[in-house]
């Protein structure tokens, strides 16, 4: 299936934003491992969060969590200590994204944990049972996933968890959400410059509400940034939000685009000012990065993006596939290591008619959506459905804010 989009001339709109699928997906961990009896309030309806939901209501030991990269991390560390044996596997993607850095960490500090099929990677089986615990290494330079997996089960550890991390850390503001999140379900830990440190304690079970996302809202601030004449109501967000990708708010000033909070979420304007040269180290924010990427070079502002070297182990190598889908539309942008992307303006022949690959791909369907804001004849995205992952009323919600949608 494919999409072809075409832009309004105006966009005014006001949006209720999906859940947050980082704040759900550890309230549900965290809503098991408390035994609460209380219902999440306003969890994310996405793909992601629904697999998470489906395994841990089910009455079954073997779970198909698809394409959710973070039902697999925190299902695989939430298993390993819960008695029984289990597997989990997913799609052909997902059985080629490494996870075996969280299953030696798992394996060192108690559990029992096998590859089914290639060392290294899903599926897995796991022989639940109690963890002692102790003390491990890692790298910061790994998925902050993997450990937030280990510090959800930590306080259940007998001997608690105490980890130490080596070299850069990155993906800090989603490490600092699964903390925030852990205490707030009566679990305390101590966070002291390299090292995180959990004592054994009990979770507690109390009410919770999801608020809204922050990544998805990131995709209404492009389109503010493309379009001449917008003005946009995002609803359910937070000034003082526990999510790292609330940072959009201030990075989006530079491109342009000027933040109001009330009492019901935020506004957008635009307030004519905008750098011609954007430097941003993506380090705590690389869900973010697609999203810039994209607006800086419809917009003409040159940019170096540096700490994107998670984005080889996402749902795609999101690097590469950027680099791909920008060809199309005449952009070349250069790659240095696995973590820097610049581009200074240089141009190629761009395609007459342009379908973007989303590669199995949420954020590359949504990022690339608001480029038909920059081209008259619109754009064509393939296999849109992928959204259903974070933002699965995506596509209605710019039918609503006045876009055409033609499959």
């Amino acid at each position: 299936m494919e999409y072809q989009i075409k832009a309004p001339s105006k966009l005014q709109a006001s949006i209720q934003l999906p859940a947050s699928k980082s704040i759900s997906n550890r309230a549900l961990i965290l809503h098991a491992l408390s035994y609460s009896a209380y219902d999440i309030v306003n969890l994310s309806d996405c793909d992601d969060t629904k697999v998470m939901v489906n395994a841990l209501n089910s009455d079954g030991r073997d779970f198909d969590i698809k394409a959710a990269g973070t039902a697999m991390r925190f299902l695989t560390a939430f298993l390993s200590k819960i008695v029984g044996e289990w597997t989990i596997t997913g799609t052909e993607r997902m059985k080629n994204r490494p996870i075996k850095l969280l299953v030696d960490a798992l394996n060192s500090l108690g559990a029992r944990i096998e590859y089914i099929e290639k060392e290294g990677y899903p599926p897995l089986r796991i022989f639940g049972s109690a963890l002692q615990g102790g003390e491990i290494s890692l790298s910061g330079g790994i998925s902050s996933q993997y450990i937030s997996a280990l510090l959800m089960v930590a306080p259940l550890m007998e001997k608690g968890l105490t980890i130490h991390l080596e070299g850069n850390i990155i993906s800090r503001p989603y490490i600092q959400l699964t903390l925030q999140l852990m205490e707030q379900f009566g679990v305390k830990a101590n966070w002291s410059g390299q090292t995180i440190k959990v004592l054994p304690q009990e979770y507690k079970p109390v009410p919770f509400t999801v608020e809204s996302d922050w990544s998805a809202a990131s995709y209404w601030y492009q389109m503010a940034a493309l379009n001449k004449d917008a003005e946009i109501e995002l609803l359910g967000l937070f000034k003082n939000s526990l999510q790292g990708d609330s940072a959009v708010a201030g990075l989006f000033t530079q491109l342009g685009i000027t933040t109001s909070y009330t009492n019901k979420g935020v506004l957008l304007k635009k307030n004519g000012n905008r750098c011609t040269k954007f430097n941003h180290n993506f380090v705590n924010e690389p869900d973010l990065a697609q999203t810039f990427v994209v607006t800086c070079v419809l917009l003409n502002v040159h940019f170096r993006f540096s700490g994107l070297q998670s984005l080889k182990i996402k749902e795609t190598d999101r690097i590469e596939a950027l680099c791909n889908e920008l060809r199309k539309l005449g952009y070349l942008i250069h790659v240095e290591g696995n973590s820097v992307m610049e581009w200074n303006g240089e141009r190629c022949e761009p395609m007459d008619h342009p379908v973007i690959n989303t590669y199995e791909d949420h954020r590359m369907a949504m990022a690339f959506a608001p480029v038909a804001l920059a081209l008259p004849q619109g754009i064509c995205i393939a296999d849109p459905e992928v959204v259903s992952k974070s933002y699965p009323n995506f596509w209605n919600d710019l039918l609503k804010a006045g876009f055409e949608i033609k499959d």
